[in-house]
């Protein structure tokens, strides 16, 4: 079984080589390492810098543009190169956390014919803020789970869930299913996962298989984050229509909160409560992307390439 992991680059650093390492140590051997980089002049830059013989030697580079990055059109263009059984798709800020990531995630997609994409646990890094702490907790718990259509009644838009920080795919039922979303601004992962189901197979989420990945972001990239995930769900009313995402919003706020008072955290709930109000903000604007004039569209998307 050959393994290749993509990676969209943009501006490498020494965390892109820390990465690389790490998947140099997996017990389950990395057959190449595909890099899809966006703007070739930052890769030439930051290579320059590199003592010779450190870029390891099953890695392949291949360039965009800015404006030609799309979420779904570069991954897939990723996957396009690869012969490989199994596809991992990474983020370059998404750490192996030890050295059985990718056994875990080929173990979970092959514990069954129907599992199409097998889905990795996210932790938080050392300088993660409380809140984000367990909010990593409430969306990646410790328990592993086989998510299939006929969860939609109980999991709702969780059903769909589904991580491109980490995530490994059977290329065969990849390419059966058209693979990722040519445009999308947010979510290919999600849309994907919505398709497989649809079309008799299952998610697995691989609790075993895990990366450290975190984000402390302010109230305003909340809102221009969940800005840009409304309008990817607007966009694809054939997978996200009559699924309400507020619920599960909700239900997370309400744990979080009850979860700072019990640790002695409560002095936090208020700016619980401001962050998820301008995420609030951000969904609702999203939802409605269509109607405000596109240069405050613009202004309001964290992903403003996007729209050129």
């Amino acid at each position: 079984m050959k393994v290749d992991v993509i990676i969209p680059v943009y501006g490498p650093g020494n965390r892109l080589l820390e990465l690389f390492d790490r998947l140099g140590r997996q017990t389950v051997p990395v057959d190449r390492l595909i890099i899809m980089n966006t703007e070739k002049y930052l890769w030439d830059k930051w290579t320059e810098t590199l003592e010779p013989g450190r870029l390891p030697e099953n890695l392949s580079v291949y360039h965009v543009t800015k404006e030609e990055f799309d979420h779904g059109a570069t991954r897939d263009a990723g996957i396009g190169h690869s012969d490989a059984d199994v596809c991992v798709c990474m983020t370059h800020d998404a750490l192996p956390a030890d050295t059985n990531l990718i056994k875990a995630l080929t173990d979970a997609l092959f514990s069954g014919d129907d599992i199409a994409v097998a889905y990795a646990r996210q932790l938080p890094a050392t300088d993660c803020n409380i809140i984000e702490c367990h909010t990593r907790d409430f969306n990646y718990p410790d328990k592993s789970r086989v998510k299939r259509l006929s969860d939609l009644d109980t999991l709702g838009i969780k059903t769909y869930f589904c991580s491109n920080v980490c995530a490994a795919y059977k290329r065969e039922i990849y390419r059966k299913l058209g693979g990722f979303i040519r445009k999308t601004i947010f979510n290919e992962d999600m849309i994907f996962a919505a398709k497989a189901m649809k079309n008799g197979y299952a998610v697995y989420y691989a609790a075993d298989a895990r990366v450290i990945h975190s984000h402390n972001y302010t109230a305003s990239q909340q809102f221009h984050r969940n800005f840009d995930l409304a309008i990817s769900q607007a966009d694809n009313p054939d997978v996200f229509s009559g699924i309400r995402s507020e619920g599960e919003g909700i239900r997370m706020v309400k744990d979080t909160a009850r979860w700072l008072v019990k640790t002695g955290h409560a002095y936090l709930v208020p700016k619980l409560v401001v962050d998820s109000g301008f995420k609030y903000l951000g969904y609702l604007a999203g939802k409605r992307y269509k109607k405000l004039p596109r240069k405050l569209a613009v202004k309001l998307s964290m992903n403003r390439n996007y729209w050129k």
